[in-house]
């Protein structure tokens, strides 16, 4: 199985490919660079593995929720050469990425992934370990630091950069339900490829039209219009 992942998400560039048990990759924070760097990454990460595009099974893309240009360039992307060489796209969200990275890397078992969404608010996400994957609870969703909902136990694994863009108000909310805190960490490609694998297997690919982004934001785009075509009634 060959799997080849990208994801511009957010300020970082990622990009890995699995080549049965191997993994290659390559990760860099790149603010506003990813339309330059994305493709030449892919190249090299092929280089490495001494493979093709046209040996890939599926191109894995990180949908968000992000930054919406990086999501957007990320997708376009995937969808170009998916569309070319006739793969289909394992679509992953970038919350669950994290999650995902803060098994792999701290064995944490629930973890609770924030993205700064900016305008006061983070992308928010509450993940458990279920047979070394991590699986969503209830939904992601955008919402104020000090609207996050509370879950139940302790031990949590906080991950993300909303952990720092909101420091105060998420400690002061969620501090005495804790285990650790990385705010360090961004989506990243490699941390894709358990959760696009399990996905695979399951037959859950699909093909390149049919990956759309998470935004997140959709609702309250869709709210403001609703308010607008009221004000006209």
């Amino acid at each position: 199985m060959k799997l080849l992942a990208l994801d511009t998400s957010t300020e970082a560039c990622s990009v890995a490919l699995q080549q049965d048990s191997e993994v290659f990759s390559e990760f860099a924070l790149t603010p506003r660079e990813h339309t330059k760097l994305i493709l030449p990454m892919l190249e090299r990460v092929l280089a490495q593995a001494e493979t093709s595009l046209a040996e890939v099974d599926a191109l894995v893309v990180g949908l968000g929720p992000g930054a919406f240009t990086g999501i957007r360039i990320g997708i376009g992307v995937a969808q170009g050469i998916a569309m070319a060489m006739d793969k289909p796209i394992i679509p992953v969200s970038t919350l669950a990425a994290l999650a995902q990275q803060a098994y792999q890397h701290c064995g944490a078992t629930q973890v609770l992934a924030a993205l700064d969404a900016r305008m006061g608010e983070v992308y928010w996400g509450q993940y458990v370990l279920v047979n070394g994957l991590m699986q969503l609870q209830a939904e992601e969703l955008v919402c104020k630091p000090q609207d996050a909902p509370i879950p139940a136990g302790k031990h949590w694994f906080a991950v993300g950069h909303g952990w720092s863009a909101y420091t105060a108000v998420l400690t002061a909310r969620f501090g005495s339900i804790l285990r650790e805190t990385n705010a360090d960490w961004l989506p990243a490609a490699e941390f894709m490829l358990p959760l696009a694998q399990a996905d695979w297997l399951a037959g859950k690919a699909v093909t390149p039209e049919l990956s759309q982004p998470i935004y997140l934001r959709n609702k309250i785009a869709l709210t403001t219009q609703e308010r607008a075509a009221q004000t006209k009634l």
